[in-house]
């Protein structure tokens, strides 16, 4: 059974002539990842460096894991999936955003990158890497074998992490081949009383916002962004 996450806050920023207002060089604490840095939340203190992931999603050549609204991601951090030092490997389920608030189940562990590149190269090592949430996709989702595996594409994200008013906040870039998209998650036990703060916070700063309808993923797979992005 995967494990129900915490709700997660999602909030999608509209108004892009004020990011690129916002757009300042990177502060000391995140100069080693390079570059300019979206300073939305100028105030709050960092948390940690900023995150590059580059997400990459799988399925059986049946689309046996689609038909029962489940995904298998593998998640590399650093610049890019050939020199990344980390690999993690996740499996989420039942995926449902209402007003901005995402429920989701899933299962993650971390994967050697070695073996996650390997993955990446031939899908089919899904079948046989040595892996408990790889098994699990093999065991409960009904793969036949000698089945298949096919890579699906990807994207990627840059996250920034912030700590508010006890709520961590990420701030995330995510660029996708047809666009880019902004969005402000925090995942909470109490998802509306963090919705009101977040929202708050955004109102009080005039950044124009709009409750997240879709996943990343189900943005990635319809190949285009939601109205207003």
């Amino acid at each position: 059974m995967l494990r129900r996450k915490p709700s997660k806050i999602e909030v999608r920023i509209e108004d892009k002539e004020e990011l690129q207002q916002l757009q300042s060089q990177a502060r000391s604490s995140t100069a080693s990842a390079g570059g300019a840095t979206i300073s939305l939340l100028p105030p709050l203190p960092l948390l940690n460096h900023t995150h590059h992931q580059n997400n990459l999603f799988f399925d059986t050549a049946a689309s046996r894991l689609s038909s029962r609204r489940a995904v298998l991601r593998l998640r590399f951090y650093g610049d890019d999936p050939p020199s990344a030092a980390r690999c993690v490997v996740c499996l989420k389920a039942k995926a449902v955003i209402v007003d901005g608030v995402s429920r989701v189940e899933e299962d993650e562990e971390e994967l050697d990158p070695v073996a996650g590149r390997a993955i990446w190269a031939d899908p089919n090592l899904i079948g046989s890497t040595e892996s408990r949430v790889l098994g699990r996709v093999r065991e409960e989702f009904g793969v036949k074998e000698g089945e298949g595996y096919v890579f699906l594409g990807g994207f990627k994200n840059v996250r920034r992490v912030y700590e508010w008013s006890g709520l961590k906040l990420e701030l995330d870039e995510t660029m996708f081949d047809f666009g880019t998209l902004y969005e402000l998650e925090c995942e909470s036990h109490e998802p509306e009383k963090a919705r009101s703060l977040i929202e708050g916070l955004l109102k009080e700063n005039r950044i124009a916002y709009s409750y997240s309808e879709m996943s990343k993923f189900a943005i990635f797979r319809a190949g285009k962004l939601p109205k207003n992005s």
